[in-house]
Parts: structure tokens; sequence; C-alpha cells
């Protein structure tokens, strides 16, 4: 393979890529953020909700809400020349958590995705990342006609540490998505520094 300099004379760059996890509960709007800033067409395992799982999932504050993630989604976007984040998407209902640990594997940080309106449907996912101590933010995805509240009022609703960002959202907006995406990567990138730091005693 031949490589080709750049127009100022520079070999080309390899990015550096990271795995990013989008979590949270059901129908919080997951598919619809990493669709909105995938430059690629974002891999989708959606399927329609049916009958016999009506009485497992609670479509409450979802009504019209006719499809589930069943696997993940998948999706990429360049955040720089020479950093590239690959998005997994994680089912949000309770009977596919198995799946988790798998796409858990060799993430640098999570997003928990939250609906003010269903706040305690993210406590798992906060949970989950807590106790593995993977490095998360929560985006409160702003829906329409939902009440909107200050981010320290979500921080103490959730029992969050103060070091763990919050940023309203809206999962369908490409910019507002991307600087929770930065933000994971600041905040994960600070947590392995600090990890790094000798303990003083």
């Amino acid at each position: 393979m031949i490589f080709r300099r750049s127009e100022r004379g520079k070999a080309p760059v390899e990015p550096v890529t990271l795995k990013i996890l989008v979590a949270g509960g059901f129908g919080v709007g997951k598919t619809t953020l990493v669709g909105a800033v995938s430059e690629i067409k974002p891999l989708r395992t959606e399927e329609t909700l049916s009958e016999a799982g009506r009485p497992i999932d609670d479509t409450s504050g979802v009504a019209g809400k006719h499809t589930t993630t069943v696997a993940m989604d998948f999706g990429r976007i360049t955040l720089r020349e020479d950093l590239v984040l690959y998005l997994f998407g994680t089912p949000g209902q309770d009977r596919f958590w198995f799946l988790w640990d798998e796409l858990a594997t060799g993430a640098l940080g999570a997003v928990v995705l939250a609906d003010t309106r269903r706040l305690e449907d993210c406590f798992a996912a906060v949970d989950y990342f807590e106790r593995r101590s993977i490095p998360f933010v929560v985006g409160v995805n702003c829906f329409e006609g939902a009440t909107r509240y200050p981010a320290e009022t979500v921080r103490q609703a959730l029992d969050l540490d103060e070091t763990v960002p919050v940023v309203l959202c809206d999962a369908r907006d490409r910019e507002t998505v991307k600087e929770v995406l930065i933000r994971v990567v600041e905040h994960a990138m600070a947590a392995a520094a600090a990890a790094r730091e000798p303990a003083t005693t």
C-alpha cells in the first residue's frame, strides 16, 4: 500500500480509535443519538414491538414507540483527524442486559442518556458503570414538552458523584450530541490521569 503525503508534506495520521457506549432506559433516544452523529450508515438491530413483549416492555411515556433495539446500534464519528469514536448503543430492556458485558469490553467511557419524565429508567445504567469503574457522562435528552431541569437538579436526583458531568442535549441534534461525546472523552481521560497519579499518604 502506498501512503501519499498530505499537501503540507506530512505523513498521513493514523487516528486513535475509542469505543464509547450509549446506554439508558427503554425509549430514551439511544438509537436516535447514534444516528444523529454517525458519519456512516448506522447499524441497527431493531425489531417491531410485539404483543408477546407487551407485558415485559414498559411503554408508559413512550406510547409512540413501535420498535426496539435487540442487540446494539453501531455508528462512527471522527471528532478530529486523529480521533475516531466507535459508538455502541445498548438495548434498554432488562431482558437484554446480558449483552452489556460483551459491549462494555474495551470501552473508554459511556453516555447514560436520561429522560427527566422517566429518570428512574437510567438508574440501572448508572449503577452498571459505577460498579465497573467505567467513566460516564449523563446526557439529559430534552424531549419536546418535557419539563427542563438544571443539570445540578438532575445530578442530585440521580445521586451522582460531583465529578460526573451532566449535559443537556437533544439526541436528534448532531452538534449537541457531539458536545456530549467530547465531554465523555475528556472525562474518561481525566479519570485515567487521576488513576495514574501516585497515592498521597
